[in-house]
């Protein structure tokens, strides 16, 4: 038997709150077929790698590498559902792979074999999407990336909406490029392979790729969501939560909007913060009343009790306006004034006054409508599923092993 992939490599995305994750909280996941005299050869050589081009001894640097054979484990999969949503100890993943019967490879704190096995057991049957991931050559590493920005806003327009979060126009931002020092050149999302291969030819670079490979991940799916998430607050895990707003919103020095939602767990905060762009606008017009389903983060800030920072926002029903204004002279038709507290109102044009005449309410426009509301591309995070994925998403997957050209070399 000749070893082969079954799948294209998994890019698992995993709960995007845990305070300790790395950029993105993701693990791979490599499922192969191979015969038995291979396992041990492949082993050691995955090994050999990881301690190689890991950065050994370094803070938080805690790589790991799981080794499971045969189908996966219901418990392997149950963690892995708990690893989109929770903190999962060390202590549960190293339970759960010994009683699955498989291995590990494990440095520093041992914290990698979390996302290793919870990469594992998310097999990404339901909906799922790609991404082309090229690599920088070593000696551009820490230096900008040189990615002709025209290029990218052609492609993006000739490949939307089978590709996805390539360009923020709003913002002119490039979003294919990662910022850090990391050996990533561009991540290309897309709906399949042919669409996300078909727009890496599209682009033009002015520096040398050392290699590429297509992933199949939970990028841009909204997995932390699935099942309604967390009902109760819980800090540092996804949530969703519905409620009516209660009191109006605050802004405070920085661009960020706070507001508060009354919902059947009590008073909530929730927080739009200001990278979140036209989004924290939307925060900032909700009125008491208004009825939403709010989606984001837990977060336990120093200075502020438990707040949802919000990803997504549905706005089921919108509150009437209402203000109240002085009432126009019955004679002249001006605006009358008041005549002091509890003695009606006076026409400053013909002197006509009343202490029977009282405000009137009147309803304002709202410039809002019911509806779905997320931020800006430019501050999605990796399992945000955008706008464009609505309607395109996917029921399960084919089980086609990868075809034509996915990697180089």
């Amino acid at each position: 038997m000749r070893t082969r992939f079954i799948d294209y490599p998994n890019i698992i995305r995993l709960n995007p709150n845990v305070p300790y994750k790395t950029r993105g909280n993701a693990a791979i996941a490599l499922r192969l077929e191979i015969s038995g005299s291979e396992y041990d050869t492949i082993r050691e050589t995955t090994i050999r790698t990881v301690e190689e081009y890991s950065r050994m001894g370094e803070e938080a640097t805690d790589p790991a590498v799981v080794f499971l054979q045969g189908k996966v484990p219901s418990a392997v999969r149950r963690l892995s559902r708990r690893a989109l949503t929770e903190m999962v100890s060390v202590h549960d993943a190293i339970v759960t792979l010994r009683n699955s019967c498989g291995s590990a490879a494990a440095y520093g704190s041992g914290l990698g074999i979390v996302g290793s096995l919870a990469a594992v057991g998310n097999t990404l049957m339901g909906d799922h999407t790609y991404e082309l991931i090229a690599y920088r050559r070593p000696q551009n590493l820490g230096k900008p990336r040189r990615v002709e920005e025209h290029s990218v806003i052609r492609m993006d327009r000739l490949t939307s909406p089978n590709t996805f979060n390539n360009y923020d126009a709003m913002n002119k931002r490039v979003l294919i490029k990662p910022h850090g020092p990391d050996p990533v050149l561009i991540g290309i999302r897309g709906e399949t392979p042919r669409a996300v291969y078909r727009a890496f030819r599209l682009l033009r670079f002015r520096e040398q790729i050392e290699r590429w490979v297509i992933f199949r991940t939970n990028h841009g799916t909204d997995a932390h969501f699935k099942n309604g998430a967390l009902r109760a607050l819980k800090a540092n895990s996804p949530v969703v939560l519905k409620g009516v707003v209660h009191g109006m919103p605050i802004r405070i020095p920085g661009g960020h909007v706070f507001c508060e939602l009354r919902t059947s767990r009590g008073t909530v905060r929730c927080a739009a913060f200001e990278p979140t762009g036209r989004f924290k606008e939307v925060v900032a017009r909700l009125i008491p009343g208004d009825r939403v389903i709010a989606f984001g983060g837990v977060k336990d800030h120093r200075r502020w009790p438990l707040t949802v920072n919000l990803e997504k926002l549905i706005i089921e029903g919108l509150s009437e306006d209402t203000v109240a204004e002085n009432p126009k002279c019955p004679r002249c038709d001006k605006r009358m004034k008041s005549a002091g507290r509890g003695q009606g109102f006076t026409c400053p044009r013909c002197n006509y006054a009343s202490s029977t005449i009282s405000k009137r309410f009147v309803s304002r426009e709202r410039n809002l409508l019911t509806g779905l509301y997320i931020p800006d591309k430019k501050a999605h995070r990796h399992l945000t599923k955008p706008l464009s994925r609505y309607g395109l998403e996917k029921r399960r997957w084919d089980g086609k092993t990868p075809t034509g050209t996915w990697h180089t070399p």
